[in-house]
């Protein structure tokens, strides 16, 4: 199973980005290999339906799984009809890799 968590930066260490389709980074996470990837959100700027690109990629990268902080009413919508779980994150102040290990501890359970 594919998770995607929203983030500032392409590191481990880097700061979680609450915006879903504003984030500057995804970072794709399998969780039966435990291999992270980052990919640059190319939507970061349009000028809208960032949210709704967001959420089409999510697709494309065969996720179930968005962990983010906020998700507009359009990408909320679009992520229920594909069948992508949403999971929201309301701590400005956490990274990466303590989502990755919070999501591995889960697993684990």
């Amino acid at each position: 199973m594919k998770s995607v968590i929203t983030s500032t930066s392409d590191k481990l260490n880097a700061a979680f980005d609450r915006r879903f389709g504003r984030a500057s980074w995804f970072c794709v996470y399998d969780d039966e290999t435990q291999d992270t990837e980052f990919i640059e959100n190319s939507n970061l700027n349009a000028s809208n339906g960032a949210g709704l690109k967001a959420s089409e990629m999510m697709a494309e990268l065969g996720v179930t799984k968005v962990i983010s902080g906020d998700f507009g009413p359009k990408a909320k919508q679009l992520l229920d009809k594909l069948g992508i779980q949403m999971v929201i994150v309301e701590e400005d102040d956490i990274l990466i890799k303590d989502i990755l290990e919070r999501l591995n501890k889960a697993s684990q359970n």
